[in-house]
């Protein structure tokens, strides 16, 4: 799952950034509204982390900038203001979340995956296709046999990225997206060695091939 981090603070910023790699997102991070919407042109992002103290365009018109363009991209502010008509204005602006600075990044990141299920229509907390299951809070993927799996950062990615929408077909560069930020080196057959480390774990099956096209799970019963 890719994310915008759109923070000024270089202390903030980068502890974010940390402990979202950490937990297997791949990161964009920039420091002004303005760079935040010419990113967002040019990229596709599965969710966005917006301040509002920002220099240039501050988050608030960031954000009517976003939905001005109908884009349904899950948006929490992350803030120190706390005034309830601050709060108002985030919310009724289109924001889907609100979280106060200082916050403990287990809570951030349990708000990002409540925020990104409303956004997928799928109100449980474990992804699946009937045939295998995941869970985004663990990285524990679970087989309809019973045997369980844990996963690491990317192979979770990318089987994250695979399971919110089965029976899709997603290329190399798809994938890819879900699975770097900027700056991280992408290895030629990356994919390929993620895939072959899942089927290992979970078998041949789980990750289906389309010859040219990508890779894709079955929908499943």
């Amino acid at each position: 799952m890719r994310v915008l981090l759109v923070e000024d603070d270089l202390m903030i910023g980068e502890a974010i950034q940390d402990a979202l790699k950490d937990a297997s997102y791949a990161v964009d991070w920039v420091r002004n509204g303005q760079t935040a919407l010419s990113t967002f042109a040019c990229q596709k992002y599965d969710i966005m982390l917006l301040d509002l103290g920002l220099p240039g365009k501050d988050g608030l018109e960031v954000l009517t900038a976003i939905r001005a363009r109908n884009n349904p991209i899950p948006v929490l502010i992350i803030t120190a203001r706390d005034q309830l008509d601050d709060r108002l204005r985030g919310l009724d602006g289109g924001a889907d979340d609100y979280v106060l600075k200082p916050f403990q990044m287990a809570e951030l990141l349990a708000r990002m995956r409540a925020v990104s299920r409303r956004k997928d229509g799928n109100p449980v907390p474990v992804l699946g296709n009937g045939i295998v299951a995941l869970d985004p809070a663990t990285k524990v993927a679970r087989l309809v046999s019973g045997a369980s799996v844990q996963l690491s950062n990317r192979e979770f990615s990318l089987l994250h990225a695979l399971l919110v929408r089965p029976g899709a077909i997603l290329s190399r560069g798809e994938l890819e997206d879900r699975i770097y930020g900027w700056g991280e080196e992408v290895e030629s057959n990356a994919v390929e060695f993620l895939i072959h480390s899942l089927r290992r774990k979970l078998g041949s099956d789980i990750i289906k091939n389309v010859r040219g096209m990508g890779w894709m799970v079955s929908k499943g019963a």
